[in-house]
């Protein structure tokens, strides 16, 4: 059994798998950080300023010793506040369209890059020696017709 796991490991499929994965993580941080720290604020600075990581909706009642702001998503979720957190979600899905986006594009260059050029079509070859020998004798018998 271990031989086996040694074959399987061995193989190119699951080596060209790893690395896509660590990878693929670090391009979900680079991504990620370029939807938060750049495409956000953008969006935020379009839509009045506001920061979609903060949009929530408060569920349930807040301690009453609760010092911090009825406006901090981060102060009330560690006070056990129940939270509707929508903008988290809206975030995170900005994200996963901006990924998928890229990750598009990147196939489809990839693609491109490796197909191949079309050729353009052949001439059709001309005729053979015998056909050519059999169109002169056609045309000599059609002469000798008319």
């Amino acid at each position: 059994m271990l031989q086996e796991f040694k074959a399987f490991i061995a193989r190119g499929n699951v080596l060209d798998l790893a690395v896509a994965v660590i990878i693929g993580a670090a391009f979900g941080a680079v991504v990620t950080s370029f939807t938060e720290d750049m495409v956000m604020p953008i969006i935020g600075l379009v839509s009045g300023g506001a920061d979609f990581t903060s949009l929530f909706v408060v569920l349930g009642d807040i301690p009453a010793d609760y010092t911090g702001s009825p406006t901090d998503y981060e102060a009330l979720k560690k006070a056990g506040v129940p939270l509707f957190g929508y903008g988290k979600f809206v975030t995170a899905f900005i994200n996963f369209v901006i990924i998928a986006f890229v990750i598009f594009l990147m196939v489809k260059a990839a693609n491109k890059a490796m197909a191949k050029p079309a050729e353009a079509p052949a001439e059709p070859p001309g005729p053979t020696p015998s056909e050519a020998l059999l169109a002169e004798i056609r045309d000599e018998l059609r002469k000798g017709r008319g």
